[in-house]
């Protein structure tokens, strides 16, 4: 009778492993299997071919021209701009900002032509651009009023002068001014 016990509790012990190790509340389960099979990393041949569009690119007059602008002062200016707000970005938290500007263009823009958006966060300045449609929302703004901006990304750029950042969402004195909708474009 000791033994029949025996075996059933030994049974029991590696039956529970089993369903602990490969059951649905285990780390390892199909859901989770099944995400992490989504996120693949590169096979070879693909960085490869990533590597070597940088590279033509990296050769191109306009691949130059960044690299040279990277490491000029402006170019080092604007990423420690960047430095600054990054962390505000990847966990799209409120900035406080100062308008600077609401008319700065182009050197040759047209009416039709996107619409710039210029504040000061933390004493650096920073570009948000907007479709002409969008910055309607905004006309309302003047020189050096408050708000409050939300971002999801930023830019470099050697054809501008600042760092340019998403205007994700614009608020003042708690009323919403712009909101970007994620929906109509999928999160792009």
């Amino acid at each position: 009778m000791k033994k029949i016990i025996y075996v059933l509790i030994l049974l029991l012990a590696v039956v529970s492993v089993l369903v602990f190790t490969f059951g649905p509340f285990a780390y390892g389960s199909v859901a989770n299997r099944e995400i992490k099979n989504e996120t693949k990393p590169l096979s070879i041949a693909d960085r490869k071919a990533g590597l070597d569009g940088r590279k033509k690119w990296e050769a191109s007059p306009d691949g130059i021209k960044y690299k040279e602008w990277e490491v000029s002062p402006e170019g080092k200016k604007v990423h420690a701009s960047h430095d600054k707000i990054k962390k505000s970005i990847k966990a799209f938290t409120n900035m406080e900002a100062v308008v600077t500007s609401v008319t700065f263009q182009s050197a040759n823009g047209k009416s039709s032509s996107p619409k710039w958006l210029i504040v000061r966060i933390n004493g650096e300045e920073y570009m948000m651009q907007f479709i002409p449609k969008d910055f309607q929302q905004l006309n309302n703004l003047k020189v050096n009023d408050k708000i409050i901006v939300r971002s999801r990304s930023a830019g470099f750029s050697h054809n501008h002068p600042y760092l340019i950042i998403s205007g994700d969402y614009i608020a003042q004195n708690n009323k919403v001014l712009f909101k970007r909708d994620f929906s109509k474009n999928k999160g792009c």
